[in-house]
């Protein structure tokens, strides 16, 4: 504050050592009540050297629009203002007031106290200790940008790695370590389930030349695979056409049985090109989409009246009609949330099976989460080798055994977890873990089954 228009209200505060950090806390919301007050137009707070006692020292500068400003608040709001500070540190600080009209004040020995944009408390470091802004706003360039967004992936003490390699290699250690309070160090629990899970979706199933085709060339042929491949095109619509006329029971694929053939009639059927025969049947008397057992099938009700023989007839003859490729691409598109509704379902039996440990609900969760993100890594992981296996010219034995080995590592990694977290015996330990594997399978059926019907009503 260089220049001023009116006075200028100086108060200068000796605090003690041990209550510093609260009090410049309560001096940051102090500014903020004060600045509301008509007349004063705006304060700067400063740090100075300590008093001779030890004492920290903050000084206080409060611009105001003129004497008349100043002199109200002297009479009116300034002993509840005051008042406040006593009621909340008692002797623990001492406080002088002057009024200063010069319009230049010296602050060469003045140090600003700065204060966070975002929440008000006073800064004492690069970052805010209540909210964790950053101290100061300010541009950045396009490299710093860049080496924020990939920092956590390049840099081998990121929390990345640090979530990751303990989530591969040490089973339950990451939720041990999470509820014991030991968070700040890894990704939070659900933000590592979801990465997992969408990288884990894009590696097994996203297929550039599919999805970005335009982006590609197409494959040159040449003219004898072409004409090979005209060929086999004709090959494969005959048989197409012919299969879906036996499917709609127009023709039968059996054979009729004719006598042995003499030579005239051999003779004839030279001559004859009609080729086998076969026997038409009526259009709807025989197809693929039986419904009839549903009428009995043991369903509850509220099933029943939505899964009606038309409505089952009208979704499988869609599926049918693309040898169900529609219904995959929607199953698939389901299985995500289908997943994620499973998480507090195995929660829940686990709530049950440690009925003793004083574990809240909460806590069982994180366990679940934790384990299918571990399921979602180790998927990756086997992905990516089935894939760049060839690549790297890896013996096709090898890879199988990886994967079968890694594939092995699934559960004895929950039962491993299990035992971290939980800490019980053996015993009890395994007779839980069959109960949640038999839990979490069944589970696993029936939510897959819902997403298989919600995927064919919406084909």
């Amino acid at each position: 504050m260089s220049t001023a228009s009116g006075p200028i209200y100086e108060v200068t505060l000796a605090i003690d050592r041990e209550i510093i950090d609260a009090f410049d806390s309560w001096l940051a919301h102090h500014v903020t009540e004060m600045l509301e007050i008509p007349g004063f137009v705006e304060a700067l707070v400063y740090e100075v050297e300590d008093d001779e006692h030890g004492r920290a020292r903050r000084v206080t500068h409060y611009l105001l629009d003129s004497e008349a400003a100043l002199e109200q608040y002297l009479a009116g709001p300034a002993a509840s203002m005051r008042q406040s500070a006593i009621d909340r540190f008692g002797e623990q600080f001492e406080a002088a007031r002057r009024v200063l009209h010069s319009t230049e004040i010296a602050g060469g020995a003045l140090k600003p106290i700065e204060i966070c944009l975002n929440c008000g408390t006073t800064l004492g470091g690069q970052y805010c200790a209540n909210c964790g802004q950053r101290a100061r706003s300010r541009l950045i360039s396009i490299w710093e940008l860049i080496r924020d967004a990939f920092g956590d992936l390049f840099e081998l003490d990121s929390r990345l790695w640090r979530t990751m390699i303990p989530l591969l290699v040490r089973p339950g250690q990451l939720t041990r370590d999470y509820l014991e309070g030991r968070r700040v160090r890894f990704m939070p629990p659900f933000r590592t389930y979801l990465v997992l899970s969408i990288v884990f979706f894009l590696v097994a199933f996203f297929d550039p030349r599919e999805e970005l085709g335009l982006l590609f060339e197409p494959e040159q042929e040449s003219p004898a695979e072409a004409a090979q491949a005209d060929g086999t095109d004709a090959d494969q619509i005959r048989e197409e056409v012919l299969r879906e006329l036996e499917n709609e029971g127009i023709i039968s694929p059996d054979p009729v049985e004719e006598p042995a053939l003499t030579g005239e009639e051999v003779e004839d059927d030279e001559t004859d090109p009609a080729g086998p025969q076969v026997r038409v049947d009526l259009p709807g008397s025989d197809s693929d989409c039986d419904v009839d057992d549903i009428e009995e099938a043991d369903i509850p009700d509220w099933m029943r009246s939505r899964l009606t023989p038309e409505r089952l007839m009208v979704m499988c003859e869609r599926i049918v009609a693309d040898d169900g490729r529609a219904f995959l691409d929607k199953l698939l598109d389901n299985v995500p949330a289908s997943l994620f509704i499973l998480l507090p379902l195995m929660a829940l039996v686990l709530k049950v099976l440690y009925p003793l440990s004083k574990r809240y609900y909460v806590e069982h969760l994180l366990f679940v989460v934790h384990y299918h993100a571990f399921v979602f890594l180790i998927l990756i992981l086997q992905v990516l080798l089935s894939r760049l296996g060839p690549t790297v010219l890896l013996p096709d034995a090898l890879m199988g055994f990886v994967i079968f080995v890694a594939s092995l590592y699934i559960p004895i990694y929950l039962y491993k977890a299990m035992r971290k977290v939980y800490a019980q015996g053996h015993v009890v330990t395994i007779f839980k873990y069959s109960t949640l594997m038999v839990a979490y399978f069944a589970g696993l059926t029936v939510i897959l089954l819902f997403a298989a019907l919600f995927a064919a009503f919406s084909i």
